[in-house]
C-alpha cells in the first residue's frame, strides 16, 4: 500500500486506476468513529481495532474517557496501526486550554489556550509549546491533532468559542501567524492538522453541538481570511466543517442546509473560491444540530454530496460497535443506485489516500 501511495504522488494516477479497490474499501476510509474503552483489552476497543483491519474506517477518534494512562493509549495505538493496510488517522481534540483529551492527570504536559497563547506568547514562543505538544502526541503515537481554532473572536459571549478562549483573536492575519505556528509544530513533528470550524463559529450566538445555529445575522466574510490565508500558503492539511446556517449562501433556503451538508459552502466557496482541494472532513455528525434535523442516512448523504471527504462520528449519542458497518452500508447503497455517488466517494478516497501518504 505504500507503494501504491507513493506511485498516486508521482504519476498522479488515481488509486482506482493503479489498483482495483473495492467500493467498500473507498467507503471505508471516509469513516472516523469514536469508540469505547481504556485498553486493548476491552470490548470496545477490539472491536474498533477489528473495523479498522476489515477496513470498514480510515481513522478512529479518541475522547478524554478513552484516557487512564499514556502506556495505556500507546498501545492502543499501536494495535490500531498494526491491524492496518492502510494507515489509519489516530485523532483527537488536542488545542490547548480547556479542550484537551491528554491532560496532566495522565502525565501529559498541558499547554495553554489559544486566547492565552495569542496574549502571552510571540509567535515563535507558540511554535515551541506547540512543537512540545506535537512531539508528546507523536511520542504516543497520534497522527491527527483536529486542530488549530482559526474562528475570529468576533462575539466575546459566544458560548462554544470565546467561552473556553479557543480563539486566538478577532484580527484574521494575527489568527492566520499563531495558527501557522500551530501548524508547523504538528508537520515538524509528522502530525496532521485541520482547520476549523469553517466557515467561522465566532460570530455566533449559539452551539451547534446544542442544536440549530443560524448565523445568517452574525457572520462576517472576514471569518474566511484565516482559511483563505493557511491555504494560499499550502499549509492546510484538512478543513473541517461547521454546523451553521446562513440563508445568504445556500442552495434551497427551504432547506437550511448547514456548512457542512452545503454544496454551496463546500464546493462553492472553500474549494472554488479560496482554492481547496485537499481533504474535507465534518465536525460531528451526531451533535444535536444535525441529529435533531436529519436521519443518519439524510446526513451521511447530503454530507458527501457537498463535498465532505471524511464523516465524523463521536459515537456517544447511541454507542454501538455496529456504527461504521451502518455508515459503509449507506454509502455503498447509494453509489450503488448513483453513479456521481460512486464518483463523489471515488474522489474522497484519492484525497484521502493522498494525506495519508504525507504521514
Amino acid at each position: 500500500m505504500r507503494l501504491l501511495l507513493l506511485v498516486v504522488m508521482m504519476f498522479g494516477f488515481s488509486a482506482n486506476t493503479v489498483l482495483a479497490v473495492s467500493l467498500e474499501t473507498m467507503a471505508g476510509q471516509m469513516v472516523l468513529v469514536g469508540f469505547q474503552g481504556k485498553g486493548v483489552s476491552q470490548a470496545g476497543v477490539k472491536a474498533v481495532t477489528q473495523d479498522i483491519a476489515a477496513g470498514r474506517i480510515g481513522g478512529v477518534l479518541y475522547l478524554r474517557n478513552n484516557i487512564a494512562s499514556q502506556n495505556g493509549v500507546l498501545e492502543m495505538n499501536r494495535a490500531f496501526l498494526a491491524a492496518a493496510s492502510i494507515v489509519p488517522l489516530i485523532a483527537l481534540d488536542q488545542e490547548g486550554g480547556s479542550i484537551e483529551r491528554l491532560t496532566r492527570d495522565v502525565g501529559f504536559s498541558e499547554v495553554p489556550s489559544a486566547a492565552n497563547i495569542a496574549s502571552n506568547y510571540t509567535p515563535p514562543e507558540a511554535l515551541r509549546i506547540y512543537q512540545g505538544m506535537a512531539q508528546g502526541l507523536k511520542g504516543l503515537e497520534f497522527n491527527t491533532n483536529l486542530g488549530p481554532v482559526v474562528d475570529l473572536n468576533i462575539n466575546p459571549n459566544n458560548p462554544i468559542i470565546a467561552r473556553y478562549g479557543r480563539s486566538y483573536g478577532v484580527d484574521g492575519d494575527l489568527v492566520t501567524v499563531y495558527a501557522e505556528s500551530f501548524i508547523n509544530a504538528h508537520r515538524s513533528a509528522g502530525v496532521l492538522s485541520a482547520l476549523k470550524h469553517f466557515p467561522g463559529h465566532g460570530s455566533s450566538r449559539g452551539d451547534s453541538h446544542e442544536g440549530f445555529v443560524d448565523i445568517s445575522d452574525t457572520w462576517q466574510s472576514e471569518e474566511l481570511l484565516p482559511f483563505g490565508n493557511l491555504i494560499a500558503q499550502n499549509l492546510v492539511d484538512m478543513v473541517m466543517t461547521a454546523h451553521l446556517f446562513h440563508s445568504g449562501i445556500s442552495e434551497d433556503l427551504e432547506a437550511q442546509l448547514p456548512a457542512s451538508l452545503s454544496k454551496a459552502w463546500i464546493e462553492g466557496i472553500l474549494r472554488a473560491r479560496l482554492g481547496f482541494d485537499g481533504v474535507v472532513i465534518s465536525d460531528d455528525l451526531e451533535m444535536s444540530a444535525i441529529r435533531s434535523h436529519y436521519s443518519m442516512r439524510q446526513a451521511i448523504v447530503l454530507a458527501v454530496e457537498a463535498g465532505t471527504d471524511i464523516l465524523l462520528f463521536s459515537n456517544t449519542a447511541n454507542y454501538r460497535t455496529s456504527l461504521a458497518q451502518e455508515v459503509v452500508n449507506i454509502l455503498v447503497d447509494e453509489a450503488q443506485s448513483s453513479d456521481a455517488f460512486r464518483a463523489r466517494i471515488e474522489q474522497s478516497y484519492n484525497r484521502i489516500l493522498r494525506l495519508k501518504s504525507t504521514i
